[in-house]
């Protein structure tokens, strides 16, 4: 009778049996294929550090902090005494009256007045406004001073007769500073 011996006997395992990635036998089950896995390569990352450590210690007993390198002599050149001012004041940015001739007629103009403003009709109209504006004794909540720069811009193609009636009810309201804008 010929000796029959089996493959496990021998310490050998057939191919059939094992997995490709594995050494546990096909038949487990996978908890336990997952207990038996090769362990993965590992980075030991302990060395690393310790030369890390040891560079950063290096490093800071290598550099020297000199105090004196942090000190500078400026040369700064002398300003004479800056005025302090009033943080509420407002700018002398001029007040711009625009005055255009929309005809040919005494009364076909248009006067404006840049801001926020209500637009006056008519020139009477643009002294009252100018007058209610103006700081002074017998008027409450004027805005500009009598000093107040007021421009007045007459369009290219207006008439200097508009012009001049806008000019005239600044002077008329009280304003020193009134001057006539170039043309635009």
């Amino acid at each position: 009778m010929a000796e029959t011996r089996s493959y496990s006997a021998m310490g050998l395992r057939r191919d059939a049996e094992l997995h490709a990635w594995d050494d546990v036998p096909a038949h487990h089950s996978a908890r336990e294929r997952r207990r038996h896995r090769r362990p993965r390569i590992a980075l030991n990352l302990t060395a690393m550090i310790d030369v890390t450590f040891l560079l950063l210690i290096y490093f800071m007993t290598a550099t020297e902090f000199k105090s004196g390198e942090e000190i500078y002599r400026l040369d700064l050149p002398q300003r004479p005494a800056v005025e302090q001012r009033d943080p509420f004041e407002l700018d002398d940015e001029p007040l711009r009256i625009k005055v255009a001739t929309t005809g040919y007629g005494l009364h076909s103009y248009s006067v404006r007045v840049e801001g926020p403003f209500r637009q006056p009709r008519s020139f009477e109209d643009l002294y009252e406004f100018l007058r209610q504006r103006r700081i002074s004794d017998d008027s409450v909540g004027g805005l500009f001073e009598p000093d107040h720069p007021v421009v007045v811009e007459p369009a290219r193609t207006a008439n200097w007769q508009h012009a001049l009636q806008a000019f005239n009810a600044a002077v008329r309201a009280r304003y020193t500073n009134v001057t006539l804008g170039r043309p635009g």
